[in-house]
C-alpha cells in the first residue's frame, strides 16, 4: 500500500474501477443482444417498416415553394461545388 495514498482515495479508486468494468460488461452485453437480434432473420426492409411515412394520407401534405431564377442559380451552384471532386 502507498504511505503517500489517503485511505478515501484509495476506496475511491476502487469504487471507481469497480464502475468501469461494470460498464463496459453491461455495454458488451448489450451490444451482443442487439448482434443477435439482428441475426435472428431482420433485415433492413423490416426496421424500415417502423418508420412512419411522412407523406401522404398517413403524414402532414407536401410543401412547395417557388423559387426565384437567382435562387434557383444559386441552388445549382451550391450543388456543384458539393459534389465537384478533388
Amino acid at each position: 500500500m502507498l504511505l503517500s495514498v489517503e485511505i478515501l482515495q484509495l476506496i475511491g479508486f476502487a469504487v471507481l474501477g469497480v464502475a468501469s468494468v461494470v460498464w463496459v460488461v453491461g455495454l458488451l452485453r448489450l451490444l451482443r443482444r442487439e448482434e443477435r437480434r439482428a441475426a435472428a432473420g431482420r433485415d433492413g426492409r423490416a426496421l424500415l417498416d417502423r418508420v412512419p411515412r411522412q407523406t401522404g394520407p398517413a403524414g402532414p401534405p407536401a410543401e412547395c415553394v417557388e423559387l426565384t431564377a437567382a435562387e434557383r442559380e444559386a441552388f445549382a451552384l451550391l450543388v456543384r461545388q458539393l459534389t465537384r471532386r478533388r
